[in-house]
């Protein structure tokens, strides 16, 4: 009897069929979400290149005198949902008399020596909004010869759903910017004011 339990049991061990199956189903799974992370990355890559090479085009455009920011605009998000049609795309533009300027806080002399404007130190208004800020810039595409950032955010919900799986944000959000020097359209410059900090 112990010799035949055996026997079955050395012929149950020795059957193969199946077995691929079996194998295929452990490893599925984990093969499955690997592949879907890779084409997620390579999508939001290429959604993210699309994007950066259009908002370059779309800032050379918004160079020139009297540009239409509102067409140029709509043209980015048509080139970008021609690929990606349910993004979310949000524009901003901030105008600078320098590219040095650029995201640099306004000029204040620091009299107490507390590295803050405050205490009625004096600033100089490079915006003109007579408040002192930690970026200098204009909210729109300024003027003759004014550096212009030029950024689109777009948000859109992932390709794959990936996020329930692994945890991460269903939507992918990218921005992309561009600085460049509107043309001397015109040569109206005014100096900053000045102002005292609160």
């Amino acid at each position: 009897m112990m010799q035949a339990v055996s026997k079955n049991l050395n012929a149950l061990l020795e059957d193969t069929e199946g077995v691929s199956i079996v194998e295929f189903a452990l490893i599925a799974p984990a093969l499955l979400v690997m592949l879907m992370g890779l084409m997620d990355v390579s999508y939001n890559m290429y959604a993210t290149a699309i994007l950066e090479g259009t908002i370059q085009e779309a800032g050379r455009d918004s160079t020139i005198e009297a540009a239409a920011t509102g067409s140029i605009d709509s043209m980015v998000e048509g080139d970008v949902k021609d690929l990606v049609s349910n993004a979310t795309l949000t524009f901003e533009r901030k105008a600078y008399a320098q590219f040095s300027d650029v995201m640099r806080a306004e000029d204040f002399t620091d009299v107490n020596g507390d590295g803050i404007c405050n205490d009625n130190e004096p600033y100089e208004d490079a915006n003109g909004n007579n408040a002192y800020d930690s970026d200098r810039g204009i909210d729109g595409i300024g003027g003759a010869r004014d550096a212009v950032l030029y950024t689109a955010t777009m948000t859109y919900p992932r390709a794959f759903p990936l996020a329930p799986l692994i945890g991460i944000d269903p939507n992918f959000t990218v921005s992309a910017t561009t600085v460049l020097r509107n043309q001397p359209f015109s040569n109206l410059e005014t100096p900053p004011a000045t102002g005292n900090c609160v």
